[in-house]
C-alpha cells in the first residue's frame, strides 16, 4: 500500500468509528431517540422526530459504509450533510472554540473537511470500492460528496429549520 491508502484507511476508519459512535449515542445513549428529538426540537428541527431518527440512521448507515470502505464518497456525503446541519443549526453562534459555552464550531468544522477530503480520496485499495472496480474518480468522488452532503444540509435547513426568533425589544 501506498501512502495514499494509508490515509485512506486512516481517514475512513476514524470518520466511520466518529459517527458510529455519535450515532450510537443518540440512539441508545443518555436520552436515548426521544432524548435527542427533544434536542433537535429545541435548536428549531421540525419535526423533531423525525430528524432525530434520520440523522441516527444517517451516522449508524455512513459509518459502516466508511469502515468497509463501500460508496465512500457517498458516505462521505452523508456525514457532510449531518453534520453541516448540525454546524448551522448549533454550533456556528457559539464561536469556533469547542469548549465554549454552547460548544463551538471547530469540532464540526473538521469532520466536514475531512468528510470532503475523504470524497475526493476514495476508500483506497483496502475498501470494497476497490474491490468492486469503484475506485480511479477522483474528482468526481469529490463532486458526489460535496453535491449530495450540502445538497441534503440545505433541503434540511429550507424545509425544517424553525429557529425561535427573538423576542421583539420593548419600545419605551
Amino acid at each position: 500500500m501506498d501512502p495514499s491508502d494509508v490515509t485512506a484507511a486512516l481517514l475512513r476508519l476514524t470518520l466511520g468509528v466518529t459517527m458510529l459512535a455519535h450515532g450510537y449515542n443518540h440512539a441508545w445513549g443518555g436520552g436515548r431517540i426521544a432524548g435527542t428529538a427533544r434536542w433537535f426540537g429545541s435548536i428549531g428541527m421540525r419535526p423533531p422526530m423525525v430528524h432525530a431518527v434520520l440523522a441516527t440512521v444517517t451516522e449508524l448507515g455512513c459509518g459502516v459504509l466508511l469502515l468497509l470502505g463501500l460508496l465512500t464518497p457517498l458516505a462521505a456525503g452523508g456525514v457532510l450533510g449531518t453534520v453541516l446541519v448540525a454546524l448551522i443549526t448549533n454550533h456556528l453562534r457559539n464561536g469556533f472554540f469547542i469548549f465554549r459555552p454552547g460548544e463551538g464550531y471547530e469540532y464540526v468544522l473538521m469532520i466536514c473537511i475531512v468528510s470532503a477530503a475523504l470524497g475526493a480520496v476514495g476508500g483506497g485499495r483496502a475498501s470494497l470500492d476497490n474491490a468492486l472496480g469503484l475506485t480511479g474518480h477522483r474528482w468526481l468522488g469529490f463532486v458526489v460528496c460535496l453535491v449530495a452532503g450540502t445538497g441534503a444540509a440545505t433541503l434540511t435547513l429550507v424545509t425544517s429549520w424553525r429557529p425561535q426568533r427573538p423576542a421583539p425589544a420593548a419600545q419605551g
